[in-house]
């Protein structure tokens, strides 16, 4: 049973909103272009607010939503893990992209909020009020999955702390390149040109 929840949030991540929505409302499409990443980031790059907007409240919810049925349905702590974490390699690793895909940033949250109501808030607001202040979109989502360990280990469960450390490890990973320009000074901000 599990491995069917599994699999449809996999197809779930997959879906590219980024590129579909740019493709139909822009006429761009959006791996020609900036970082040429299939997520918000890089669709606010082809100058559509609302676009980028869309993109990210689909991202997020293709995420949310396998999660929280699989959580309706009963799943164990377990295999609820499991699913969250299939609905974002879904994302980084779509199979309709041949496995290129985005950074799973948005995905993630999403599938924090379908995990736990405080988790998704903490993590949300992180990377909000990182943002702000620096005004890097990376550095935000880079700090906010940092920390989520950590508080879920101190307020939630460890299976949970263990997950979120996983998430946290995948984010950099496919962060890799904008931690390289971090550390070099040469990252751009939200908006400007990769």
């Amino acid at each position: 049973m599990p491995y069917f929840y599994i699999f449809i949030a996999y197809l779930s991540g997959s879906i590219p909103y980024g590129l579909v929505l740019a493709k139909i409302f822009g006429g761009v499409d959006v791996r020609t272009i900036g970082s040429g990443n299939i997520g918000a980031t890089n669709v606010l790059r082809t100058g559509h607010k609302g676009m980028a907007a869309a993109t990210l409240f689909c991202d997020s919810v293709k995420g949310f939503l396998p999660v929280f049925i699989a959580s309706y349905a009963g799943l164990e702590e377990t295999a609820l893990l499991g699913v969250s974490f299939a609905a974002v390699l879904g994302h980084i690793f779509p199979i309709w992209l041949k496995g290129r895909g985005g950074k799973g940033v948005a995905t993630a949250l999403g599938v924090f909020w379908a995990l736990s109501l405080p988790l998704g808030a903490f993590s949300t607001v992180v990377w909000i009020i990182i943002a702000r202040l620096a005004k890097i979109s990376s550095l935000s989502a880079l700090c906010s999955f940092a920390l989520s360990p950590l508080f879920a280990a101190l307020f939630l469960s460890w299976p949970l702390a263990i997950f979120c450390f996983a998430i946290a490890l995948l984010i950099s990973w496919t962060h890799r390149s904008n931690i390289q320009r971090l550390i070099a000074g040469e990252e751009k901000g939200v908006g400007e040109d990769s």
